[in-house]
């Protein structure tokens, strides 16, 4: 397993006090780390690094396996590419969250207090972020009562999901009407430079519209029991009130430039490769497009036996049956997917072409599927800063088709290196069509969500049991909510 390495932005502008001789003790006594005035301009950019990384990593150590992108090579034993999950396989990322949760609320409160509406409102574009990526992982999760410990909350109650995401949306539709376009922020700004780009503050609020489309299309099955139509046909209809991302220069990114502190996640570009390969459905379906990214993204596989040849793009099949021998070296993943400098996705604009394609092709919204998902297309080769071939879409195995299977697989495509989305995405539509190669384990049945870490489960016990009995288990197999 990779090793997460977060490294902590410090936050600028806090000094230490030398302790002089003649303090009392209740001076001394006093805990110098904890930051009691906290400024909302000194904790975004820590928040942005981190959970940027923490995302990169859970596509790097989850997706990537779970998704057929990557698998671990060679191996017969128990691995999250064939479905073998524990109690644990979530449990950095819940942890992590929550740390940065925390920080959230903290920028909040300080913008808050200080009435800087901008700061307030990015709080509540990165908290639905960051919330919606943990329901979608668990279902029930401590929410109202989360990050509460100063209020002496230190054992929160699990929400229920549609209640998180009614929240959410809400939230996310006030975040836009709080945004003052014309004030930029007073630090900086990791996404969008708000700091001094006059564009930021719109860019931000592009943002946060689009991350309401993609949690919405998120429950489109609970139109009706949430106005799940009308909020899309709200946004969409009106750009003025409500922007959304027009092109790649608008994606929610972190550019890592391997200047400290802004270093990649993964330390070692080597651990990035080590006893793993690519995925021969991911490979396959890369090489079936013609895709122009192939040596950005693999290595090429070579014959086993002498001179060990380049046979070119082949990967291994993920979930491979037990005892199949392999006469050929697997691709790998392209060690400078790990390097500086990168860009690390949050949120794509090429994911939101698909999104439009999708809401268009069923009716929901206005516009061209076929338009909406060449624009999602060419912006996934472009996002890598690869050119667009010509006549790429005369390829039938990329032109559009007028199915949801084949939006959704190059939607699959567009989401590479993208938190769980590619994950979410599967279980909510059913898309991609995975295969099951012989050795996948839970009845080759793709996991429909992590069960709960250690740690809720132990120091919440009370909490967690009620959600458990709420949810209907604490297995894999359990649906949440939008998708039952």
């Amino acid at each position: 397993m990779k090793k997460l390495f977060l490294k902590i932005v410090f936050l600028a502008g806090v000094s230490l006090v030398a302790v002089s001789c003649d303090r009392n003790l209740d001076e001394v006594n006093v805990d110098e780390s904890r930051i009691s005035e906290p400024v909302a301009s000194k904790l975004l950019l820590p928040i942005q690094y981190n959970m940027s990384a923490v995302n990169y990593m859970r596509a790097n150590d989850f997706t990537f396996d779970i998704m057929q992108v990557t698998l671990d090579f060679p191996n017969e034993g128990n691995s999250l590419s064939r479905y073998y999950i524990t109690e644990n396989t979530g449990a950095g990322f819940w942890n992590n969250s929550y740390k940065w949760l925390m920080q959230i609320n903290d920028m909040k409160k300080a913008a808050i207090r200080d009435n800087d509406v901008n700061y307030q409102a990015i709080a509540m574009v990165l908290n639905a972020w960051v919330y919606s990526n943990l329901t979608d992982t668990y279902g029930d999760v401590p929410f109202s009562q989360a990050s509460q410990l100063d209020e002496g909350i230190s054992q929160p109650k699990f929400d229920k999901q549609k209640d998180i995401y009614i929240k959410l949306l809400d939230d996310l539709k006030a975040a836009n009407s709080l945004f003052v376009v014309a004030k930029p922020l007073t630090g900086a700004d990791l996404f969008y430079k708000a700091e001094s780009d006059v564009n930021g503050i719109t860019n931000w609020k592009k943002f946060c519209n689009s991350l309401s489309l993609r949690l919405l299309t998120r429950i489109l099955k609970k139109n009706g029991e949430v106005n799940v139509h009308q909020r899309i046909q709200e946004i969409v209809s009106n750009p003025t009130v409500f922007p959304i991302f027009q092109s790649n220069a608008d994606t929610a990114k972190l550019n890592v430039s391997g200047v400290a502190p802004l270093l990649p996640p993964i330390a070692r570009p080597q651990d990035f490769t080590t006893g793993r390969a690519a995925s021969a459905f991911f490979v396959e379906t890369l090489k079936a497009n013609n895709d122009p990214r192939m040596a950005l993204f693999f290595t090429q596989a070579k014959n086993i036996a002498p001179p060990s040849a380049n046979i070119g793009y082949k990967g291994a099949p993920s979930g491979y049956a037990y005892g199949t021998t392999f006469d050929y070296q697997p691709s790998n993943m392209n060690q400078n997917l790990s390097k500086a400098p990168l860009n690390i996705l949050v949120y794509p604009y090429a994911e939101l072409q698909f999104i439009l394609s999708e809401l268009a092709f069923k009716g929901i919204i206005p516009g061209n599927a076929q338009t909406f998902y060449e624009s999602g297309v060419k912006a996934t080769i472009e996002q890598w800063g690869s050119t667009m071939p010509t006549n790429y879409f005369a390829n039938v195995n990329v032109s559009y088709n007028g199915t949801l299977e084949r939006i959704m697989l190059q939607k699959y495509v567009s989401l590479f290196f993208v938190d769980q989305q590619q994950w979410f995405e599967k279980r909510r539509t059913g898309f991609p069509v995975l295969p099951n190669n012989g050795g996948l384990l839970n009845n080759g049945n793709l996991p429909q969500r992590l069960m709960y870490p250690p740690n809720p489960r132990v120091l919440n016990t009370s909490n967690y049991q009620a959600a458990v009995q709420q949810m209907g288990g604490d297995n894999i197999n359990i649906k949440t909510w939008w998708n039952q």
